[in-house]
C-alpha cells in the first residue's frame, strides 16, 4: 500500500478477531513507530504487548482500579472492565517516557510518543491489521500504571487494539481541506 493512501484512508477498526499479528507484522509496526518525529534524539517512548491470558490479567487490573475509585462501580461497570482487554488478540500498550531536558520539553516528548502510536496504527492499515487506538479514564489510573511497571515519569498514551478485521472496514468520510486550512497574516491577527 502507498504512503499517502494509507495516511488518508485509515480508519479505526474496533471490531478485532484472531489472529494476532504475525512476528513480521509485529517488527514493521514497531519500526514504525521507531521513525515518529523525536526533538533530542530521546526516544520517549515504550511499549508493552498484552496477549493470550495477560489479557484477562489485565481486564482483572482494569477492574480493580474501577472498583478502588468508585466503591460503588456497578457489575455491569466492573464486568465490561474486565472485557476491554478481550477485544483484540494484541494490545500495545504506548508509554511516554518522559525526561528532563533542557531543550526538549516533556509536552513535547509526550506528543513524540502520540506519533509513535500514530505511526503504528498507520503501519497496521498498510498491512491489512485492524487496529484501534483506546483511552479512557483507566489510561491515566495511577493503579494501572502501577500494574503496568510505569515509572512516576512514565504515562500510559494509550492502548492500541490490534487483530483482524471481522468485517471490510469503513470507508473514510472525505473532509473538506478548506474547513481546516487558513493562511495567516499579520494584518489579521
Amino acid at each position: 500500500m502507498d504512503a499517502l493512501d494509507a495516511l488518508i484512508n485509515r480508519v479505526s477498526v474496533p471490531r478485532l478477531c484472531e489472529p494476532a499479528p504475525d512476528a513480521a507484522q509485529r517488527e514493521r509496526l514497531f519500526r514504525a513507530a521507531l521513525r515518529a518525529p523525536d526533538h533530542g534524539q530521546l526516544r520517549p517512548w515504550r511499549f508493552l504487548t498484552v496477549e493470550g491470558d495477560d489479557r484477562v490479567a489485565l481486564g482483572e487490573l482494569f477492574a480493580s482500579a474501577l472498583a478502588a475509585r468508585s466503591g460503588d462501580a456497578s457489575v455491569e461497570a466492573l464486568t465490561k472492565a474486565r472485557g476491554m482487554p478481550l477485544r483484540a488478540p494484541l494490545l500495545v500498550v504506548v508509554i511516554a517516557r518522559l525526561q528532563a531536558h533542557p531543550k526538549v520539553p516533556r509536552q513535547e516528548q509526550l506528543i513524540a510518543a502520540g506519533c509513535a502510536a500514530h505511526a503504528m496504527l498507520i503501519a497496521a492499515h498498510a498491512q491489512g491489521i485492524g487496529a484501534v487506538w483506546r483511552t479512557g479514564e483507566l489510561s491515566y489510573d495511577a493503579q494501572v500504571n502501577q500494574g503496568l511497571g510505569l515509572t512516576a515519569d512514565e504515562q500510559v498514551v494509550g492502548y492500541l487494539y490490534l487483530g483482524s478485521p471481522e468485517r471490510e472496514p469503513r470507508t473514510p468520510t472525505p473532509l473538506a481541506v478548506e474547513d481546516f486550512v487558513s493562511a495567516w497574516s499579520p494584518a489579521r491577527g
